[in-house]
């Protein structure tokens, strides 16, 4: 009985130290969600310095709300899980099949490929040019990332490396692949850090997304590309903390502001595969003929300038007529009211009838008397 209740005991023991440690990912390209628009260009911003040791930056980006519209999710500073671990940022990649699907970010020892996406402040396409471990603390490059340097004292400067990383993204895109995104591809380097032990976004990275999701003002169709709370110093826990503490946006140079296009989200496929397409029916509808319209009656030709004869209706009053141009119009004549008749008027007598005249007489010329 002591043996049974040793077994479970440490059993008990082992379940908490399980729950206790990250969820571990070996697949670096899991596709959360895919689309037919590409997401917005990353707008411009400025970092707030790191609030305290051993905090990594994780860039901002454009996630997808499942309905119909792309929210930021402000980049923030976040404590790594454990460390020597590393994040790599999500991103957003075009794919054969028209859709745009977005790949997860995730801590990892090394950073792996997030689309060649230069999201700046140390995320320049490739690799993390703004610190290193050295040992358990992580030492800051200033050149690269925003670092008070008062409070966090283990910093240094190398620019080299990020002329060396950077990828050159003028039109601000933030997405690979397809006629106008990044053309990055990953490096054998990188794909071998696939295959690595990875970790997934902690609770509170989780919680920041969600609270983001919460603002209506971080929605592309309100702000047009240009988020008003595009950073903050840690995650947020609450809609006020983020409008309180965030650091707004501004339009890149010469990206025109993003309007909102009517969209439909594709099927999303497997954590590991790609989009599947929607089921194509065998059966196609009926077609549906649209009912003849009514043809209008057609009125009886008429000479021009006349007008066309219109037949009144029984016990209707004839309506007027406007008079030609250039005559005066014929006075209206006065009728009675038709609620009382005009009294009827009492017959004539018949006129009397006269003799006709005599025809007066014919005169004859007088005799002329012959002459001798």
């Amino acid at each position: 009985m002591k043996t049974l209740r040793k077994q479970l005991f440490r059993l008990a023991l082992l379940g908490g130290s399980l729950a206790a440690t990250p969820a571990m990912s070996f697949a670096q390209f899991s596709i959360g969600i895919s689309i037919n628009i590409g997401p917005p260009a990353l707008p411009v911003y400025v970092q707030p310095p790191c609030p305290q040791p051993n905090y990594m930056w994780t860039p901002g980006y454009w996630a997808w709300d499942g309905i119909g519209d792309y929210y930021w999710v402000p980049g923030t500073w976040v404590q790594a899980p454990q460390p020597g671990y590393l994040w790599t940022p999500g991103y957003w990649g075009y794919g054969d099949d028209g859709n745009y699907a977005f790949h997860n970010g995730y801590w990892g020892t090394q950073v792996g490929f997030y689309g060649g996406v230069n999201y700046g402040f140390g995320y320049g396409g490739g690799g993390f040019a703004g610190g290193e471990w050295r040992g358990g603390n992580f030492a800051y490059n200033t050149a690269a990332v925003s670092v008070n340097t008062t409070v966090i004292r283990n910093t240094y400067v190398n620019t080299t490396v990020i002329n060396n990383t950077t990828i050159v993204n003028n039109n601000h895109t933030s997405f690979n692949g397809g006629p106008n995104g990044v053309t990055a591809r990953p490096t054998q380097q990188q794909q071998a850090f696939a295959s690595l032990p990875h970790i997934q976004p902690t609770a509170s990275q989780q919680q920041h997304e969600q609270v983001a999701k919460q603002d209506k003002s971080n929605f592309a169709s309100a702000n047009h590309g240009v988020p008003a709370h595009a950073a903050v110093a840690k995650p947020v826990a609450s809609v006020a903390e983020l409008q309180h503490s965030a650091v707004a946006a501004k339009a890149a140079p010469g990206v025109k502001p993003y309007v909102a296009a009517p969209s439909r989200p594709a099927t999303a496929g497997p954590k590991t595969g790609s989009p599947q397409p929607a089921a194509k029916t065998s059966n196609p509808p009926a077609a549906v003929h649209p009912a003849p319209e009514a043809k209008p009656a057609q009125a009886p030709a008429t000479r021009p300038g006349q007008a066309t004869p219109v037949k009144p209706l029984p016990g209707a009053r004839p309506a007027e007529q406007s008079p030609r141009p250039g005559t005066e119009p014929a006075p209206r004549p006065q009728t009675a009211p038709v609620s009382k008749p005009a009294p009827k008027a009492a017959p004539r007598p018949p006129a009397p009838k006269t003799a006709p005249h005599p025809a007066p007489p014919k005169e004859t010329p007088p005799e002329r008397k012959p002459e001798a």
